[in-house]
């Protein structure tokens, strides 16, 4: 990389990244984003909440749009997986390192966002059924596309209580599976599924099979068959970059940042679902939009940017 630091290093291309260094190549800064190729958006087969898409749009073509759009304004793409984030304490500077190289940057925009648990089945199989909409994880996205159909969530404890009534506003036949031996909720949980009228199974859910039209999951109780199954099993936070800069995170394993993105360590900054909030593509962008302008703004108090003159051509 050049000696020359950039002023912003993006780490994670999905929505929020890729926002972020729209607006921030339209800023006139000099920036990276450097991208492990695994967003969580690149799961999606075809999303209908984002607007001014009315028949919808896979992941994979929206993240390609915008790093195309991202590139039209100068925006560097590089595919690696930083494995290492330092902060000088005396520059302020940031030191990135992955396994081709590395990039010294004034500020960093950490946004490697989550990844969701996935049931117990062949990985080329789960990613079969994710296309086809028999494996669904997210029922703020596509709980309309389940309207009226069998529905079941794998889950146990509140996690999975929360995510089956949630559902029940779709569809009358939810069936909540225990993850593990058995259905272990409160007293109360238990009595929120039976006055929604959800059915439990309890588990373990040992095997999850595409067939067809329909998904079957094997427990202890049998084999049970469903138009759209949920894995209500949690997710992963990526948050080993902002551990090495010892950031701020919250009980859920988020980064805890101000109402402008900042975390506690100055010159970094989160968006998207590496910080705690609706994990959706509209709230990813709004949070990179944000802390774009947020670094843009912080980077000018410390040195003023300034259009040169347009000079005439001699």
């Amino acid at each position: 990389m050049d000696d020359k630091p950039l002023d912003c290093l993006v780490i994670g291309g999905g929505p929020a990244g890729l926002t972020a260094a729209i607006y921030l190549s339209r800023y006139h800064l000099d920036i990276l984003v450097v991208d492990g190729g695994k967003s969580r958006a690149a799961w999606i087969p075809c999303t209908h909440n984002h607007a001014g898409y009315p028949e919808g749009i896979s992941g994979v073509e929206l993240l390609e749009r915008m790093r195309d759009q991202a590139r039209k304004y100068g925006t560097k793409i590089q595919t690696e997986h930083v494995t290492k984030l330092e902060r000088d304490e005396e520059t302020g500077l940031f030191t990135a390192t992955w396994g081709s190289g590395k990039a010294i940057a004034r500020s960093v925009l950490l946004a490697t966002g989550v990844t969701n648990r996935r049931p117990p089945m062949d990985e080329a199989l789960h990613d079969e059924a994710l296309a086809a909409g028999l494996i669904r994880y997210c029922p703020v996205c596509d709980g309309y596309e389940v309207t009226d159909k069998k529905v079941g969530v794998i889950g146990s404890g509140k996690g999975g209580v929360n995510e089956a009534i949630f559902l029940r506003s779709f569809t009358a036949d939810v069936t909540l599976i225990a993850a593990d031996k058995a259905i272990d909720i409160s007293a109360e949980d238990r009595a929120r599924l039976e006055e929604a009228g959800i059915a439990t199974i309890d588990g373990p859910a040992e095997a999850v099979a595409a067939m067809g039209e329909c998904i079957t999951i094997d427990t202890a109780e049998g084999h049970f068959t469903f138009d759209s199954v949920y894995p209500a099993l949690g997710s992963d936070t990526h948050t080993q970059l902002a551990d090495m800069l010892g950031a701020d995170l919250s009980q859920d394993n988020c980064l805890r940042v101000d109402s402008h993105q900042r975390t506690n360590i100055p010159g970094f900054y989160a968006a998207g679902d590496v910080v705690l909030g609706l994990d959706q593509i509209s709230h990813a962008m709004g949070e990179g939009g944000v802390a774009s302008t947020t670094i843009r703004n912080d980077l000018v108090k410390q040195t003023p940017l300034r259009r040169a003159a347009k000079t005439e051509a001699g």
